[in-house]
C-alpha cells in the first residue's frame, strides 16, 4: 500500500537528520521549519542541547509578518546569518527537514550563505 504524504515527509526528516548526525564534529544545525503560513529557523548545538540563534516570519522587526512567499523567506535567511555571526558561528550543517530544497527553503538557504553563513 502507497505511503501518505505524511510518512514519506517523516521518513525524508530522519534521513535527513541521520546523515547529519553521523557528518557534524560538534558543528552547529541549522534547522529549517516551514508551515502553510509561517517559515522559522533555528541555529542549534546539539551537543548541548541549546538553541544559538532562531529566526522567523512572526517576528514583527523583519517586517514581513503574514507573508509566507520567497522574499519572505530571504530575508529570515539573512537575518539568521546575521545572528549566527553574533553568536560566533561561521560553519554550520543545514538541516532542511523532511522539506524539498526548492522554493522557499532554497531561497533562505541562498540568503543565509550570501550572509555569511557556510555550509
Amino acid at each position: 500500500m502507497a505511503n501518505s504524504k505524511r510518512d514519506l515527509f517523516l521518513k525524508r526528516r530522519l534521513r535527513v537528520r541521520n546523515k547529519l548526525q553521523k557528518m557534524a564534529n560538534g558543528r552547529p544545525r541549522l534547522s529549517v521549519h516551514r508551515s502553510n503560513k509561517n517559515i522559522s529557523v533555528q541555529l542549534i548545538d546539539d551537543v548541548n542541547g541549546v538553541t544559538l540563534a532562531s529566526a522567523s516570519t512572526l517576528e514583527k522587526d523583519l517586517g514581513v509578518i503574514g507573508k509566507n512567499n520567497v522574499e519572505a523567506a530571504a530575508k529570515v535567511g539573512a537575518a539568521i546569518a546575521e545572528r549566527a555571526k553574533k553568536a560566533g558561528v561561521e560553519e554550520c550543517f543545514f538541516d532542511r527537514g523532511g522539506f524539498l530544497f526548492h522554493g522557499k527553503v532554497k531561497a533562505l538557504a541562498d540568503a543565509a550563505r550570501e550572509g555569511g553563513l557556510k555550509f
